[in-house]
């Protein structure tokens, strides 16, 4: 019984265990010298096989490869077998050839030569045998990129010269050119038409390319209200191509509001202060933006502002934007700008303006102060805004902001005109050290040049947007300069932590005085399901003066989308 026990055992074993009955194969590749040797040996070549189908297989690879490098006279002598497991291959390679003469007629582009790294002449041009294939399939890509994909390239009468030089015909296959006949969106299809044209710069009557097409269709990741979920799809047909774009509408209306409170310096007591800001973005799909923004301080000044913006107005590359901004001191005065700008968008990122602009301020004490008077004043306005954005962030979506805004006109006040220009500038930029620590700055300034001032046209400035650690317009000024810094550190993908350093200059020339702040701090952001919270406390100072925690400021902010 247990004979035959074992006996079992041995059967079960060579059944299931292969290498008890068959050894792979092994190979060596021999040339015709022993300098042909070392070339074959120098490509490397699979040595081990299981069957003798995959050596054969491997032998006319190793033969391919070598008439690639310029061995055109590669052919296999014979393989022999030495035993039951080793096989030898004899190659003749010959001399190796270095050079290709590629002669094409009057019908072909030489133009499309002028990229690639070949020898070019009247009606031929030359290229190494080794980059033979790849220049051939750069040709006949950029062949493709000019409207045609289906066309082929194909050499014949090929010849060898001399020992140094193979010379063949060029012969191009060419189709019907493809033009963009209709373009349909998936997903989202009431995506603004003008944005196809001017934004991603894709119409019908194109020529078709389709690797342009995926490059233009990246700057899906440049709006804030869509998103590509799929690459772009062609159809072809006979007399016709339709180019289908796989996109999304996104969440892109955001509402962002802040509460403030610090202890008031006559009464002790606690003040509050805080803005609301909402953002509603292509609502319509066409695009538009509008804006509305109201902000109440703790010094009794209101703050109203309504921005609309309408890009590529009847499908033009030209947009319109309208701003109207009131501003109350407490019962002091009233200041009511107005604006209207026509923009015109250079690409995703560039955008330039021109346009006018009026202010209205009346003094509502009607005293008799040379500080506020009542005035109006119209103005020139020309602008540059550049936008970097990173989207794919919900804590920072925006990479790098650039806005300058000159201003050129006059100011009447009481029958009198004055001169006046004025500029300010905003930028700030995130340099990203790694994926949790990157550094975040912003510059933010402006200058009313004028031959005298009122306190009503000044600029205000200081609070959470401005120089932090003071109160939220407290600060009066001609003109100004503000950096903020953050060191940031994100503690997971949706909290991180910074720290607050800022830094002013201002000048007053209505009351003569120069002055410099500081501010520190440190806040946080967590991102929830409600929107971005952000919580920051900061502390300011005047040169020369010492902090005072009683001064310190803690603001409360909350970004919803929707």
């Amino acid at each position: 019984m247990k004979k035959q026990f074992l006996f079992v055992l041995l059967i079960i074993g060579f059944i299931f265990n292969p290498f008890c009955y068959a050894q792979n194969l092994v190979l060596k590749i021999n040339g015709e010298s022993e300098l042909a040797t070392k070339e074959i040996d120098s490509i490397g070549y699979t040595k081990s096989f299981p069957n003798y189908l995959e050596l054969e297989t491997e032998v006319s690879s190793i033969k391919n490869k070598l008439i690639r490098r310029g061995f055109i006279d590669t052919k296999i002598e014979k393989i022999e077998k030495q035993n039951d497991t080793l096989f030898y291959a004899y190659l003749y390679i010959g001399v190796k050839l270095n050079t290709v003469r590629i002669s094409f007629d009057s019908d072909f582009d030489a133009e499309l030569l002028g990229v690639i790294d070949v020898k070019v002449e009247s009606n031929y041009f030359e290229v190494t045998i080794e980059n033979l294939e790849n220049t051939l399939k750069l040709l006949n890509k950029r062949i493709a990129e000019q409207g045609d994909p289906f066309s082929t390239l194909q050499l014949q009468n090929i010849r060898k010269e001399n020992t140094d030089l193979i010379t063949a015909d060029l012969f191009t296959k060419t189709n019907q050119k493809r033009r963009i006949d209709k373009i349909v969106v998936k997903g989202y299809e009431k995506f603004p038409k003008s944005y196809l044209k001017r934004f991603l710069k894709l119409k019908t009557g194109q020529s078709f390319n389709l690797e342009e097409i995926k490059a233009k269709t990246e700057e899906f990741q440049n709006l804030r209200f869509a998103k590509e979920i799929k690459a772009p799809e062609v159809l072809f047909t006979n007399d016709s191509t339709i180019l289908y774009l796989y996109t999304e509408k996104t969440k892109s209306n955001n509402f962002d509001g802040y509460l403030g409170f610090g202890t008031n310096e006559n009464t002790n007591r606690i003040d509050f202060d805080g803005y609301v800001d909402l953002r509603l973005i292509n609502n319509l799909n066409y695009g538009e933006s509008l804006r509305l923004f109201y902000k109440s301080d703790e010094i009794d000044q209101q703050t109203f502002d309504v921005k609309l913006n309408a890009p590529y107005l009847f499908g033009s590359p030209i947009g319109l934007d309208i701003n109207l901004n009131i501003f109350r001191k407490d019962s002091t005065f009233s200041t009511t700008r107005q604006q209207v700008r026509l923009n015109y968008q250079i690409n995703p990122n560039h955008r330039l303006s021109a346009g006018i602009g009026s202010t209205i301020s009346s003094d509502l004490l009607n005293t008799s102060s040379t500080l506020i008077e009542d005035y109006n004043s119209n103005y020139y306005q020309l602008g540059y805004n550049y936008i970097k954005p990173q989207y794919y962030d919900p804590l920072f979506p925006i990479n790098f902001w650039l806005d300058i805004s000159t201003n050129f006109g006059n100011r009447t006040q009481n029958g009198n005109e004055i001169q006046q220009n004025a500029y300010t500038i905003e930028t700030y930029k995130i340099f990203n050290l790694n994926k949790r620590n990157s550094f975040f700055l912003r510059l933010t300034g402006a200058s009313l040049n004028s031959d005298n001032y009122l306190d009503n046209e000044l600029y205000r400035f200081g609070g959470i947007n401005s120089i932090r650690g003071f109160e939220e317009n407290s600060l009066v000024a001609n003109l100004f300069g503000v950096i903020n810094t953050e060191y940031r550190y994100r503690l997971s993908n949706t909290i991180y932590v910074h720290s607050v350093i800022d830094a002013a200059y201002f000048e007053n020339d209505l009351i003569n005085t120069k002055n410099k702040l500081f501010g520190f701090g440190f806040g946080l952001g967590l991102l929830t399901k409600a929107g971005l919270f952000k919580l920051n406390y900061s502390s300011g100072k005047t040169e020369n003066v010492p902090f005072k925690l009683s001064d310190s400021k803690i603001h409360v902010s909350l970004t919803t989308s929707f």
